[in-house]
């Protein structure tokens, strides 16, 4: 199939790769388990440890590690959309 003629052809990125919302806070939950998750909860996951989370972070926010913050105080997975604001360092 050809794509000659078609001008009105957009492309959009998913959410998670927009750089608005790639900010992405890793840290350890109450049972020691690494989380990692978008800043308004668009993405996130649990992992056994800090450099499988940062990996994850990574490919989710298109490979900004500047836009990856560890904070300094336990974390849980809320998926919920919540606005976090934790006491933090940068990653990078």
């Amino acid at each position: 199939m050809s794509l000659q003629g078609l001008t009105n052809v957009k492309l959009v990125e998913p959410p998670s790769c927009s750089t608005a919302s790639s900010i992405v806070f890793i840290g350890r939950n109450r049972r020691g388990q690494w989380v990692a998750q978008q800043q308004n909860g668009l993405f996130g996951g649990l992992f056994v440890n800090r450099a499988q989370a940062v990996k994850y972070a990574l490919f989710e926010n298109g490979q900004h590690p500047e836009m990856i913050i560890e904070l300094s105080r336990e974390i849980e997975l809320d998926m919920a959309g919540e606005a976090a604001t934790f006491p933090a360092r940068r990653v990078a």
